[in-house]
């Protein structure tokens, strides 16, 4: 499986990143109006902002090449958590475009959105 790409510091993510959790519940009314409520999965999710605005040329040369080669939502790979450094095998995009923001020279932006798979 592909591994989400480390810019040339080592690090995952520039700041400011943030992270989240996701609980899926499926609500089930009834035509009194009570509801009954189920957990769609087992346990919250994980979501990662990844906002990279410093990068080279070949830093973003890279994150494009990977997210092109995992066709946006299509693809699975593996990430790690910049917070923790837990590695979660199965991750995907959130996304289908990637909008790369070129600021300048050796200056190019680029905000991400990775999700956890689960099932």
């Amino acid at each position: 499986m592909d591994e989400f790409p480390k810019l040339k510091t080592g690090a995952i993510a520039q700041h400011p990143a943030s992270r989240s959790q996701e609980h899926r519940t499926f609500v089930l009314r009834f035509v009194d109006g009570t509801e009954q409520r189920f957990r769609e999965r087992g346990g919250a999710l994980k979501k990662w902002v990844i906002r990279l605005d410093l990068l080279d040329e070949e830093e973003a040369a890279r994150l494009e090449e990977f997210f092109h080669a995992q066709q946006g939502r299509l693809g699975r790979f593996a990430f790690t958590d910049p917070w923790t450094g837990v590695r979660y095998p199965d991750c995907s995009f959130e996304d289908d475009t990637l909008a790369l923001r070129y600021q300048g020279f050796m200056r190019t932006g680029a905000t991400l959105v990775v999700r956890e798979n689960r099932g």
